[in-house]
Parts: C-alpha cells; sequence; structure tokens
C-alpha cells in the first residue's frame, strides 16, 4: 500500500513537468522553442490562475502553449504574440497586467496592505504606550503619609 502511495505522489509531482516537455509540443529551432517558453512564463493559465501556461497541465494551458509556438514558428515578435493573447484573453491572461483604469487596485494591493499593516501597529503600539504619571494633588500626598503612618497589620 506505501508503494502504491508514493508512486501516486510522484506521479502527482511530475504531471507538470510532463505536460510542458512534450516532444511533439516543442518547435524543432532550439531558438524559437526558448523564445515560446518564454512568452509563456508571462502568461496565465485562466484555469490554474496561479501558474503560467508553461507551468499547468491543464488542457487550455495546452492549447495556449500551441498558439504561442504556431506564432513564434510563424515570424512573430514576442510583443505581437503576448498582445494577440492580451487583445483574445483580455489583462486576465497576462501574468504582469499592465497599469491601467481596471488594474490599478491589483497594483495598489501591496502598498495599502503594507500602509494598513503599519496603521495597525501604530494604533496598537499607541494603546499599549504607559500613561505619562501625573503629579500627586495635596490630598493625595495627604492620604499617602497617612497610610504609611499605620502600623502594618499581621494577617
Amino acid at each position: 500500500m506505501r508503494v502504491i502511495r508514493w508512486a501516486f505522489l510522484l506521479l502527482l509531482a511530475a504531471s507538470p513537468a510532463l505536460a510542458v516537455n512534450d516532444p511533439a509540443d516543442q518547435l524543432p529551432d532550439p531558438a524559437q522553442e526558448a523564445r515560446a517558453r518564454e512568452i509563456g512564463r508571462e502568461l496565465r493559465c485562466m484555469v490554474c490562475q496561479n501558474q503560467s501556461i508553461e507551468d499547468s497541465d491543464a488542457d487550455l494551458a495546452r492549447d495556449l502553449r500551441k498558439l504561442v509556438r504556431e506564432r513564434v514558428a510563424a515570424g512573430e515578435s514576442d510583443a505581437a504574440v503576448r498582445e494577440h493573447l492580451h487583445q483574445r484573453y483580455g489583462d486576465f491572461v497576462l501574468l504582469r497586467p499592465p497599469l491601467n483604469g481596471v488594474t490599478w487596485p491589483l497594483w495598489a494591493a501591496p502598498a495599502l496592505a503594507l500602509g494598513g499593516g503599519l496603521a495597525a501597529i501604530l494604533l496598537v503600539r499607541r494603546r499599549a504606550a504607559p500613561v505619562p504619571a501625573t503629579p500627586l494633588s495635596e490630598q493625595e500626598r495627604a492620604r499617602l503619609a497617612a497610610l504609611d503612618d499605620e502600623e502594618p497589620r499581621a494577617g
């Protein structure tokens, strides 16, 4: 039973690598293949969402890899291939989307999160700061002196 579990885990770990290195999907020219892989690393798999199309084993990612390789083989520039996919699928397909009116919250989120965290830390520190001591009034001093004069009682 242990052997089956280990084999299953190894198969799961290797599946993305096997999908990307499929020789049938690779271009015969190593320079074009390297360009296609570089472009693919900048494009998001819309199924996995947190992986590039080069890292994903989803069917859609495989189709996008083929499309990228077809366009690279046809002689298109890297920018033209990215622009084609951007036009077809929108900002979401880019792992580094452009800064515009729609994506500015995405770009501002890290700064806003950092600012919010710093504000929270400052508020907590301010609340935890010791209150400065105020001098005792004459009445309080008299009461304290009276307490000091009393003899301690045995408990």
